[in-house]
């Protein structure tokens, strides 16, 4: 067994350790989300905690790791006798991205379970966390069903299998830890909102501590159980210190003071629900155990907000995280209550709950440098071409629902129909490799005309692995949405190009809610640009549509084929993921020899791929050429403009772009 970096060696991150030192005093404050750009510590600093947590008691032989104590009268391993057991190591488990639904809550085994009547199970990572840490690496990734798995568990304490009738309980109580690089993805508001705690780290833009940080590393590669000898009393002290911690937990008093303090800031920062507040007051209570102390204070609440609120407040993925530390100071100062202390700026640990924040803030990430500032561009211009500066996005709106016809077999999602893992069964089939969704009536039909031949003389079903049927279901799937956006000089006039970033906004708004992909090309001057590459992070779009300016000829043909080849490489990456094309624009083509023709060849090419596509058309005023309809009708999909984007007439859309492609589609 290798040998962890040691936790005391981590060097800054003081917030994220704090966060993890006050769940392993208190796993009820219900684990840690750790948000940032790779390479912070974020991985080791988990990975490290598992070796400072104390030994844990277990039932011998028992899978579920049962306490000797109190062993769980519904293990599927007991019943079991209380009394004196053997002590182990708490366990780190890594749930990984691609694990199936069986490999995390477990599987039954349905041959057994049909033919013998008996519930064989085989544990799943769930059972292997209990009493220790799952950790769970690039957790925006995930597929949804498997992320709700996974925190109910984490808050009924329990995981439930349920197979054809056939049902096991077992404990399930763990450290939760989850990290995630939000240029990747965000999660749902209301998963964010089942973590515990949030966190915000960054690498340090200290020079001296970023020498530490090198120098550590490079001693414990060359090294590992020598520089962890190093750091053996350090560690040691801090795992006493969690020790005392967790025995001094049911001592902490809570007063009403602090109480009020909690609830004052959570209304105050308008949080829904009432989980801020149980948190808030669970983490107040363990900081100030881990401080050593018996009574909450003002500056143990303070922290606690820091950590609490900030994943809490976010309404859509476009809001940035973080609290307005001036308004929580003031709020603990109106409501101290009998708490006579001030509050502490940095609190325990020193991390002051906000980790450093890059000049973009926390949205902005690694994107921010490669951004252009507003009215810059790095593309020619036609001679006396007058770029525009970038204006704001109208306010955003809710959209109706835009698919790609046929039935697909991507990734999980909620936009166009798809084959899946869960949802509606509407056949059979027999499996290929494991069964995971036994149809039961299938499987039936499949053996009856056999028991005669295999000698049936009782009651039960004689029954053959070739009986078995699986189940295929249909759900819907997460597509490509690749916004082509004109942002040539006919597109600038100011007002009009803020109603069009408010719709490109509002389109991304709802690919963040169906689990899409999104990408952006732009187009204008005499080039097409990717300005973000497709990624699942709609509020990194968001960020580049924002500081889009515009000027410049409409190289419509350069933009169409900038999208057809961002298309082409996606689909060699993720060939089942199919696309779904939205140019903005309208519909003129300027510069170059025969820029209108060019257009068109090059939409054709999305017609003759069968590529989905819908043409927003931009086009204002009460002389309307309908260029933007010649484009779709070339590109083989429909046109719509702004405002019936917003109207009830757009629920047709669907329906159009369905009959306009029908069964001669290519999965893009």
């Amino acid at each position: 067994m290798s040998t962890p970096f040691p936790f005391t060696a981590v060097v800054g991150q003081d917030d994220l350790r704090l966060a993890l030192l006050l769940n392993a005093v208190s796993p009820a404050v219900g684990g840690v989300l750790v948000r940032g750009e790779k390479g912070t510590a974020k991985s080791t600093a988990v990975r490290a905690l598992s070796a400072l947590l104390p030994q844990v008691p277990v039932v011998p032989g028992c899978r579920f790791s049962c306490d000797p104590a109190a062993p769980d009268p519904s293990c599927p391993d007991g019943p079991h006798e209380a009394g004196a057991g053997a002590a182990r190591p708490a366990r780190m488990v890594e749930l990984p991205v691609g694990a199936s639904e069986d490999r995390l809550v477990g599987a039954l085994d349905i041959e057994r379970a049909l033919a013998e009547g008996v519930k064989a199970f085989e544990p799943g990572l769930l059972a292997d966390a209990h009493r220790g840490i799952l950790y769970v690496d690039e957790v925006n990734l995930l597929h949804d069903h498997l992320v709700d798995l996974l925190l109910d568990a984490a808050a009924m304490g329990a995981s439930y299998v349920e197979r054809e009738g056939v049902s096991v309980r077992h404990a399930a109580r763990f450290l939760l830890v989850g990290t995630m690089n939000p240029e990747e993805g965000e999660l749902r508001p209301q998963l964010l909102d089942r973590f515990g705690l949030t966190v915000e780290v960054a690498a340090s833009r200290e020079p001296d501590q970023r020498v530490e940080v090198v120098r550590r590393r490079l001693a414990y590669d060359d090294d590992p159980a020598g520089f962890a000898a190093r750091w053996a009393d350090e560690e040691a002290a801090v795992r006493a210190r969690i020790v005392a911690a967790r025995e001094l937990l049911p001592q902490v008093r809570l007063g009403d003071g602090a109480l009020r303090q909690i609830a004052a800031t959570c209304a105050a920062f308008e949080v829904d629900g009432m989980r801020a507040d149980i948190v808030m007051a669970r983490t107040a209570t363990a900081l100030a155990a881990w401080a050593g102390r018996t009574d909450v204070l003002a500056e143990d609440v303070r922290q606690a907000a820091l950590l609490a609120l900030p994943h809490r407040r976010r309404r859509n993925p476009f809001d940035a995280p973080g609290l307005d530390e001036d308004k929580l100071d003031e709020t603990l100062e109106e409501f101290g209550g009998s708490d006579d202390e001030d509050p502490d700026p940095d609190g325990p640990g020193g991390g002051g709950g906000q980790p450093p924040q890059s000049d973009g803030g926390p949205q902005g990430g690694g994107d921010t440098a490669a951004r252009p500032e507003a009215g810059e561009s790095g593309q020619p211009q036609a001679s006396g071409a007058q770029e525009q500066r970038a204006v704001r996005a109208a306010e955003p709106f809710r959209t109706k629902a835009l698919s790609v016809p046929g039935i697909g077999e991507g990734a999980a999602g909620r936009r166009s129909r798809a084959r899946t893992e869960h949802g509606r069964t509407t056949g059979a089939r027999r499996p290929r490799g494991t069964l995971t969704r036994l149809h039961l009536a299938a499987t039936v039909l499949a053996a009856a005309p056999h028991q005669r031949a295999r000698g049936r003389s009782g009651p039960g079903l004689v029954l053959r692995r070739d009986d078995l049927r699986q189940a295929t279901r249909e759900g819907r799937e997460g597509n490509l949405v690749l916004f082509v956006v004109d942002a040539s000089g006919s597109m600038a006039a100011r007002q009009r190009m803020s109603a069009v970033k408010g719709a490109v906004l509002s389109l991304l708004l709802d690919a963040y809610q169906r689990r899409d992909k999104v990408g952006l090309v732009t187009f204008r001057g005499a080039a097409a640009d990717v300005a973000l590459p497709p990624t699942s992070s709609v509020d990194a779009a968001a960020a580049r549509l924002e500081s889009l300016p515009t000027g410049g000829r409409t190289p419509l043909a350069a933009g169409l084929l900038k999208a057809h080849e961002v298309l082409r490489v996606e689909r060699l990456r993720d060939p089942a993921r199919r696309a779904l094309v939205v140019v903005v624009t309208d519909g003129r083509a300027t510069g170059g020899p025969e820029p209108v023709a060019l257009a068109g060849r090059a939409a054709r090419l999305f017609a003759a791929e069968g590529i989905a596509s819908v043409v927003v058309d931009c086009e204002s005023g009460p002389v309307r050429l309908g260029l933007a309809g010649q484009l779709a009708g070339e590109l083989g999909g429909t046109a719509v403009t702004l405002d019936e984007l917003r109207a009830d007439s757009i629920a047709g859309l669907v329906r159009d772009v369905q009959g306009t492609h029908g069964t001669s589609r290519r999965a893009a």
